[in-house]
């Protein structure tokens, strides 16, 4: 399966942001891509910077909603699955929020980031309700595509799940900024995930400098031994290929070993989350 990664800055005119998006899912359907995945807010400015306010909240859309009608267009058109991330509104409540849309144009579903950050410049809590679905696998038209949003990535619990549920390809939409993480961590996390469980992981990061964050782009992807197979570049628009064989899954250690192993009753004993 060959995948990209959207790696694009935003900025404050959404409708820009959006039509430059559509642009490159054209470029990278051309190019052969048969999945296209965006990076967290892809098509706002990154909201949480500052604190929430009521117009600021007004900002989310309903998903499905004008912007996920225009790309299921075009996966239709070109049959390419597509993973989005965008402000969701519902009701009364919004959260961070990944449309999974197959090659044919049907929303799938659709996964909310389930752990919310509240930091200096990641004031996610005001903007965001904790997800509240418990699927986050989806049987695509290229294989079992599970999401994984930002902050959720550093939660081993929530990324073994995507394994037990058959995830092949875990997409992780990404907002990180430059140096905010020690070396080595941005990728190796991902890493040790992808070869602890048996899958390839794909991170689209945003990328450009806006009002407090500067994001430092730096997408990859990660096969299912934990070798970083493609990279994009630092601070720059750039479009990220990669191919990923899944008929390597069953030859990993987690999938020969690791899971096959697990010991799920001795587990439940330790009652490790008190």
């Amino acid at each position: 399966m060959k995948i990209a990664l959207i790696q694009q800055h935003a900025t404050l005119d959404r409708e820009d942001n959006v039509r430059r998006g559509l642009e490159a899912f054209k470029i990278a359907a051309e190019s052969g891509a048969e999945l296209i995945a965006f990076a967290e807010l892809a098509f706002y400015r990154f909201l949480p910077q500052t604190q929430a306010t009521p117009q600021e909240l007004k900002k989310a859309e309903p998903i499905p909603g004008p912007t996920t009608e225009k790309f299921a267009r075009l996966s239709k058109e070109y049959g390419v699955v597509a993973v989005l991330n965008s402000f969701e509104s519902d009701g009364e409540r919004t959260y961070d929020a990944s449309p999974v849309i197959d090659a044919d144009g049907t929303l799938l579903g659709v996964t909310r980031m389930v752990h919310i950050m509240e930091g200096l410049g990641f004031y996610e809590k005001g903007y965001y309700t904790p997800g509240d679905k418990m699927s986050f696998v989806y049987e695509t038209q290229v294989g079992r595509v599970g999401v994984a949003i930002c902050y959720d990535r550093h939660y081993p619990e929530y990324m073994r799940n995507l394994a037990l549920q058959g995830a092949e390809l875990v997409i992780v939409p990404q907002a990180g900024a430059l140096g905010e993480w020690p070396d080595g961590i941005f990728e190796g996390e991902l890493q040790v995930a992808a070869f602890q469980n048996g899958y390839f992981a794909a991170l689209v990061n945003r990328v450009g400098k806006e009002e407090k964050l500067h994001f430092s782009g730096e997408s990859y992807v990660v096969d299912p031994f934990g070798t970083v197979i493609a990279r994009a570049p630092q601070d720059k628009d750039f479009i990220l290929y990669a191919e990923c064989d899944l008929d390597q899954i069953p030859e990993s250690p987690a999938r020969k070993f690791f899971l096959r192993d697990r010991r799920p009753d001795f587990y439940r004993k330790l009652d490790l989350d008190e």
